[in-house]
């Protein structure tokens, strides 16, 4: 310790608002550089490799191949695949002295293609299964939590090669296989989400969550085992209903009603009923901007029933790659149409007045998209599209019609499985790994092809298996901490056991250093406290922070005979005689590396 790069801290730095951030700073095992930016030190270090290492040895052992591509890439590829705009401003763009441009990659699909094509030509040579660990990079808007929203990351991606669709199904499997096993190594808690493929394209998707308070990303899960990120949750469409008997549509004057509340309120005291108007009963026109990749920026209406919130995620995630924000006043200033609080169908979507068709091509007002939660031949409360005015008894089907339905309101406990099994509940959590089938996306747009058994051209189809490596870090920190620091499992620990001198006598670090020197001979990874000038309380609380898992303690009790062996993970601390200490402190760390496969 006297010559370890470290320095630990005692406060909480000020931009760090979870544990895993706020101890790996304090802990010395990252520093930061810029806004989502870290530089690793020593022990980070020598934690990120060991995670490193469980991940290459079960990809191995799939018969997966390690390869290594540049972060620096030029923009022909991902211009091929449309990758190059559609990623917006996620994406790092930069030109070289000759003005060519170039990107650092937030993920390969377009090289790994090319490699491929570049190598291979027949069907002989596939299935093949390729990976490698890169730094990756991504602008993110608003980096936050340490490692687990970063601009700057480690992952390790694979990317299967197959003729037929059988094959990818087969390497999929493996691949969800492997990512269990390698979990299950690193003593990470997970849930198998159905997910959105996004901007990676393809079809079948999954996510794998570790659950933890702190997470970005919502997920549900039900009594049957079905789960899915809340972006990917689907809602049948609302049986169709019998409108013969709803009376026509009626505007009403309804002064200071621009909230659903004050629009019940004013409901009830306009045309109570024997069961009140509710939130249920309005249909809330919610305005949103769509930033397309290509600069363009699109205005739309979401119709939900009015006791629902729009979650963005959800909408961003049915529309992507285009971002989704709230509209704004110089968005609605654009769409006189669009009078605020008092929105409705009928002035706008395929209801417009000013709506053209041509070729195919809409113009006029905005397009209307509804909730499937939204039946035809529901009647509704919505805005008259005037100030001060609403329109009662308005029904789907009869009176307005939309461009189409939209995932759009936020999942609520209690909703309904789409698998019939009963209601779902709501979790948060860390994304750790995502896995795809994208099909023959990226074969198609870079011309990989090899030929079958008939010598006939076959578009190759491909899987794609992300791991976010530095983010699983980060969770694992999430998870092994307690009020004094991280209690790291000893597979991923930066070492096995840390040594203490803590005292005066030279005798104390005599001691201490030939006990650490035994350790280390006999195979174990050793951190030694010797520093002279530094207080027993300070070692102590170092030795908690860092959270090795195993530490000896050389101090008073050596003038008796023995030491102290303190277990960090689960707080337990017994005495030895100082000449059974390595051997019973070895006995310790072997069954333990046993209980972790090392």
């Amino acid at each position: 310790m006297s010559n370890l790069f470290v320095r630990t801290l005692r406060e909480n730095p000020a931009d760090a608002e979870v544990p895993s951030h706020q101890l790996l700073v304090r802990a010395g095992y990252i520093r930061r550089a810029a806004p989502g930016v870290y530089t690793w030190l020593p022990l980070g270090l020598k934690v990120v490799r060991k995670v490193e290492r469980i991940v290459r040895e079960e990809m191995d052992a799939t018969g997966a191949q390690e390869v290594h591509f540049p972060a620096l890439l030029p923009r022909e590829p991902y211009e091929a695949t449309n990758r190059w705009t559609e990623y917006g401003p996620n994406l790092f763009r930069l030109k070289d002295r000759r003005d060519n441009d170039y990107l650092l990659a937030p993920t390969h699909e377009e090289m790994f293609t090319l490699l491929v094509k570049d190598l291979y030509s027949s069907y002989k040579d596939l299935p093949l299964m390729l990976y490698q660990i890169q730094t990756k990079y991504r602008d993110e808007a608003r980096p936050r939590a340490g490692l687990i929203r970063g601009r700057e990351f480690i992952m390790k991606d694979a990317y299967s090669f197959d003729v037929a669709d059988e094959g990818l199904d087969v390497q999929y499997q493996c691949m969800r296989d492997t990512y269990e096993k390698i979990f299950a190594r690193l003593g990470l808690d997970y849930v198998i989400c159905s997910a959105m493929s996004g901007a990676m394209g393809g079809s079948r998707s999954e996510e794998f969550l570790h659950p933890t308070p702190i997470g970005e990303d919502t997920f549900v899960r039900a009594a049957s085992g079905y789960a899915a990120n809340a972006e990917a949750v689907t809602t049948p469409q609302a049986p169709e209903l019998d409108c013969s008997d709803v009376p026509a549509a009626e505007v009403l004057d309804t002064p200071e009603s621009t909230t659903i509340d004050t629009l019940v309120a004013v409901a009830n005291e306009l045309k109570p009923k024997a069961e009140p108007w509710g939130a249920a009963d309005t249909l809330k026109n919610v305005v949103l901007a769509l930033g397309h990749p290509d600069g363009t920026r699109e205005v739309i209406v979401v119709g939900v029933p009015g006791d629902r919130d729009v979650d963005l995620k959800r909408v961003e995630a049915a529309l992507s790659p285009a971002e989704v924000e709230v509209a704004t006043a110089e968005d609605l200033k654009k769409h006189p149409e669009l009078v605020p609080g008092y929105i409705g169908p009928m002035a706008i979507g395929p209801n417009s007045p000013s709506r053209v068709t041509e070729d195919g091509v809409i113009s006029g007002s905005v397009r209307y998209l509804l909730d499937p939660r939204v039946a035809r031949g529901s009647a509704w409360i919505t805005g008259a599209n005037e100030n001060a005015k609403h329109v009662f008894n308005l029904v789907y089907g009869r009176d307005f019609e939309a461009d189409g339905t939209i995932e759009a309101v936020e999942i609520r406990a209690g909703d309904p499985s789409p698998d019939g099994s009963g209601p779902l509940e709501l979790a948060r959590g860390i994304e750790v790994g995502h896995i795809f089938q994208l099909g023959r996306k990226y074969a198609e747009n870079l011309g990989l092809t090899v030929l079958d058994e008939n010598g006939k051209s076959r578009v190759v189809t491909m899987g794609s298996y992300g791991l976010g490596v530095s983010r699983v870090l980060a969770a694992l920190a999430e998870k092994n901490h307690d009020e004094f620091g991280l209690v790291w499992p000893i597979n991923i620990a930066p070492a096995h056991v840390h040594v203490l001198a803590t005292g005066k006598g030279a005798e104390i670090f005599d001691k201490a250093e030939e006990i650490a020197a035994e350790l280390t001979d006999a195979g174990f990874e050793v951190v030694y406290d010797d520093r002279v000038k530094v207080s027993a309380g300070v070692k102590f609380k170092d030795y908690e922070l860092l959270g090795i898992p195993y530490g000896l303690v050389v101090g008073r009790g050596l003038a008796d005979g023995t030491v102290e062996i303190r277990n960090r993970v689960t707080g337990e601390s017994i005495e030895t005689p100082v000449a059974d200490a390595v051997a019973h402190l070895s006995e310790l760390l072997r069954a333990d590396l046993a209980a972790h496969g090392e």
